[in-house]
């Protein structure tokens, strides 16, 4: 990293502090913690489906190698796989949307869809996810 030549010591540590700071925010828009993504989860509920799906939890999982996410509605819970971690965040939630929507709608019938395509960038995550999945593993996975 290049700093300007003429910087006091005292400037240059403000700067790097400035700089450590601005990448932790990133860092953890990026790679959200449990109480994040129950957070987003709740403002997505809130915005595309009335505050109608209200987890009880929204959690990131190390055991699902084949799925995105999954929910379990009689007791409210969501897990996220963490091979999201990272993905854009428009993608994580999509991901959370989509079981959002299952907490009011177990199948994935007309209805469902009809709510999980309240989220605007729907189409474009799912794209992204199939073309993620192929490219990884040469099949496409499910939320």
């Amino acid at each position: 990293m290049l700093l300007p030549a003429g910087l006091s010591i005292t400037d240059e540590e403000q700067w790097v502090r400035r700089m450590l700071d601005r990448l932790a925010a990133k860092e953890q828009r990026r790679r959200p913690s449990d109480d994040d993504l129950l957070e987003r989860a709740s403002e997505l509920s809130v915005r595309y489906l009335g505050g109608k799906a209200n987890p009880s939890s929204v959690r990131w999982v190390d055991n699902q190698q084949h799925r995105w996410g999954s929910c379990t509605p009689d007791h409210g819970t969501i897990r996220i796989s963490t091979r999201l971690r990272g993905m854009p965040s428009w993608v994580v939630d999509y991901v959370i949307m989509h079981e959002l929507v299952h907490l009011l709608v177990p199948s994935h019938g007309p209805r469902f869809w009809a709510l999980v395509e309240k989220y605007p960038k729907a189409e474009r995550a799912r794209g992204f996810l199939e073309g993620f999945s192929m490219a990884a593993n040469g099949t496409a996975e499910e939320c």
